[in-house]
C-alpha cells in the first residue's frame, strides 16, 4: 500500500486534536475538520498548550503546529487524504452519517477509521459502499499520551487495510494491537469495565468504601500493571495457582449482564463525579484539579520509566 501521509482527523475536541498532534509531530500533514467553528478557531491554541504540557520545545512545537491546518468545510477536508481518523461524539447514528459523506468526498484509496470506545465497529460502517478499507481505531484518553491504540477489524476488513493502518500508528510512536474480532469495547474497556463492575459491587454490598477500593488497586496490584500484564502474572505465579485461585473466588465475583442498581442511582441523584462534586465519593474542585494534574504527571514520568 502508497505511503499514508496524508491525514484528516474530524473533530477538534479532546480526542481529535490530541491525534492530530500526534501525526503532525511525526512530520505527517494533517487537516482538522469540525463543524463548530470555535473549536476550529482555537485548535492551534490547544495542540500548542498539549505539546508543551509534554515536554515539547518552542522548536518542535512550531514544526508540528506547522503541519496543523483547521478546515471548516468535510468535502475539502477529505478531497486528498490518505487516512481519516473519525473522533465525532459517541453517537453512532453520527459516526455513521460522517462516513457516508466521506465516502463520497475522499479519494477511492483513501482509508476509513473510527475513534470509539465501545461502539462495534461494523455498527459505525454499515452502509459504507466499500467496507473493506475501513477499521476502528481506539485511541486512549489522551491520545498524545497513552501509548495504546487498539485496532479493531470487521467482518469486512481487507488484509491490507488492517495492517496498513497498524503499520501506520507504529510509525508515529503508537503501540497498536490487532483485534481480530469486533466485539464491544475491545480489549481495553472489557478487561477494565470487569474491573470497575467488581469494584462497584464491592461498595454497593457494604464490603469497603470506595476509597478502600482505590486504595487497594493503587496501593497493590495496579503498581505492577504497567510492566506486568494480568497473563504475563498468571504464567508468573502458576497457571496451577491462577485455577485454584478461580476456584475459590469466581463464583462470588458479580456476573449480572446490566449496570449496579447503586450506580444508576448516583446518575439519577445527579452524583455525577468530579463534574457534579459527588459520586462514589465527595470532590472539592481543588481536589479534582489535583487528581488531573496527578494522573498527567504521571504519564509523563511512566513513559520516561518504561522507554528506559
Amino acid at each position: 500500500m502508497a505511503d499514508l501521509n496524508k491525514i484528516t482527523v474530524l473533530g477538534a475536541g479532546l480526542m481529535g486534536h490530541g491525534i492530530a498532534l500526534t501525526f503532525a509531530r511525526a512530520g505527517h500533514d494533517v487537516r482538522v475538520y469540525d463543524p463548530f467553528a470555535e473549536s476550529l478557531a482555537t485548535l492551534h491554541d490547544r495542540v500548542r498548550a498539549s505539546l508543551e504540557a509534554l515536554g515539547c520545545g518552542a522548536d518542535e512545537t512550531d514544526a508540528a503546529l506547522a503541519h496543523v491546518r483547521a478546515v471548516p468545510d468535510l468535502a475539502d477536508s477529505v478531497g486528498d487524504a490518505d487516512v481519516v481518523f473519525e473522533a465525532a461524539p459517541e453517537k453512532p447514528d453520527l459516526k455513521r452519517q460522517l462516513f457516508r459523506e466521506v465516502e463520497q468526498a475522499a479519494p477511492e484509496t483513501c482509508l476509513f477509521a473510527s475513534n470509539t470506545s465501545v461502539i462495534p465497529i461494523t455498527t459505525i460502517m454499515q452502509d459504507l459502499e466499500d467496507k473493506t478499507r475501513a477499521v476502528g481505531t481506539h485511541w486512549w484518553n489522551p491520545p498524545h499520551m497513552i501509548p495504546l491504540v487498539e485496532v479493531i477489524r470487521t467482518k469486512w476488513t481487507s488484509g491490507e487495510a488492517f495492517q496498513a493502518i497498524y503499520d501506520l500508528l507504529a510509525t508515529v510512536g503508537k503501540t497498536p494491537v490487532k483485534v481480530e474480532k469486533d466485539v464491544p469495547g475491545f480489549i481495553g474497556n472489557r478487561l477494565q469495565h470487569a474491573l470497575w463492575r467488581e469494584a462497584v459491587n464491592l461498595v454497593e454490598k457494604g464490603i469497603c468504601s470506595a476509597e478502600a477500593v482505590d486504595t487497594v488497586v493503587k496501593s497493590s496490584f495496579g503498581r505492577r500493571l504497567a510492566v506486568l500484564g494480568p497473563l504475563e502474572n498468571a504464567d508468573l505465579v502458576g497457571t496451577d495457582l491462577t485455577l485454584d485461585i478461580h476456584e475459590n473466588v469466581l463464583f462470588d465475583l458479580d456476573d449480572r449482564g446490566e449496570p449496579s442498581p447503586y450506580l444508576r442511582k448516583l446518575v439519577h441523584d445527579g452524583k455525577l463525579g468530579m463534574k457534579s462534586g459527588e459520586g462514589f465519593r465527595r470532590w472539592k474542585p481543588e481536589e479534582a484539579d489535583q487528581i488531573r494534574r496527578r494522573v498527567a504527571v504521571h504519564l509523563r514520568r511512566l513513559e520516561t520509566i518504561i522507554d528506559d
